[in-house]
């Protein structure tokens, strides 16, 4: 299969290729995504086999704007509403219970469905002249870190997907905020985009479920794409240090083989590209800057697998703000090995 690298000029053969039951790599404010016909179990089922991708691994539908929520979820609490009013388009998925026209192949045969609509107009343009809810994980091969460009997404899906819709870099750098509206209080299953704290300001009460900050169990079923297996991986193992920034770059330092791949703030950036050191290092962005951090995150895990690093050294923010994303991700790079200083 030839892979073709579209223009937005060219959205309209995007969306027949979706309508068709083709597959087609789209842009986000997030990540690139890869998307199929959410109404077309084969379709859908495809994705899973471009990405290899687990079959209980749920998919989220996304929607061209608020109003096509109706068609596809059912008992739609008020609280969805207001959310969308606040944050929609964004990057915020919201879990509701779906309506039969969903296939199990979308929801991995949970009664419930993630319904997101992108801020990327481009995106929803895309939706839009396709005339169906677009299923689209991430358009990696599964496990590895999140494509942010078309580019990232031809190295991974090159011969597997009919085509890939250049939108430009993604904006925000990490996936979607997923919130659960089917439990009381609601259920934050994935950080992201949208904060904890922006949630908070809108729903009050909001539970952290333990998937944020472990990997789920054997036997535990995820409700959320991104719960339950290692994801954002790059080749090499990966150590997050966390704590203060100072501290965090001193360990690593100190720790770090000469030969180690090192993903670090930029104002640390001295201690590893000095004259004595042929360490492969990729700049975070500023300490202080986490929206920052969240583009360059998947890149700079990404560009270590064009080397042959053994291993990777990744300094970590705060959990506060979009920092809980960043961290989230790390974190499920390193398989959670984390050390704290």
């Amino acid at each position: 299969m030839n892979t073709k690298l579209l223009t937005e000029k060219e959205l309209d053969q995007a969306a027949a290729i979706l309508r068709e039951g083709g597959l087609v790599g789209i842009p986000t404010e997030t990540v690139y995504g890869l998307g199929a016909n959410g109404l077309n179990d084969q379709a859908v089922k495809n994705i899973f086999a471009a990405k290899g991708r687990p079959q209980d691994n749920p998919l989220i539908l996304h929607i061209p704007d608020v109003s096509w929520l109706e068609r596809y979820c059912k008992d739609i609490p008020l609280t969805a509403y207001k959310l969308a009013q606040a944050y929609w388009p964004g990057p915020m998925t919201m879990i509701l219970y779906h309506k039969d026209v969903v296939p199990d192949a979308v929801t991995a045969g949970l009664d419930t469905v993630g319904m997101r609509c992108p801020a990327h107009k481009l995106c929803r343009d895309i939706i839009a002249a396709a005339g169906v809810p677009v299923a689209a994980p991430s358009g990696n091969t599964s496990g590895r870190p999140s494509p942010t460009t078309a580019q990232h997404m031809l190295e991974d899906m090159d011969g597997k997907i009919e085509a890939i819709v250049d939108g430009g870099p993604c904006a925000v750098g990490v996936e979607s905020t997923i919130i659960d509206l089917t439990c009381t209080p609601p259920r934050l299953l994935r950080p992201g985009g949208i904060t904890l704290e922006q949630l908070r300001d809108v729903l009050g009460e909001v539970d952290v479920d333990p998937a944020v900050t472990r990997l789920l169990g054997a036997g535990e079923k995820p409700k959320a794409p991104g719960m339950k297996y290692r994801h954002y991986a790059p080749k090499a193992p990966v150590t997050v240090v966390t704590g203060d920034p100072k501290r965090s770059a001193e360990y690593i330092a100190a720790h770090a083989q000469s030969e180690d791949g090192i993903i670090c703030f930029d104002e640390f950036l001295p201690l590893f590209t000095g004259r004595s050191s042929a360490r492969p290092v990729m700049d975070l962005g500023p300490a202080g800057d986490k929206e920052e951090q969240a583009r360059h995150i998947f890149d700079a895990l990404r560009s270590f697998d064009h080397t042959t690093v053994p291993a990777i050294w990744a300094q970590c923010p705060d959990t506060s703000g979009i920092g809980l994303a960043i961290a989230n991700r790390l974190n499920k790079a390193a398989g959670f090995h984390i050390i704290e200083v």
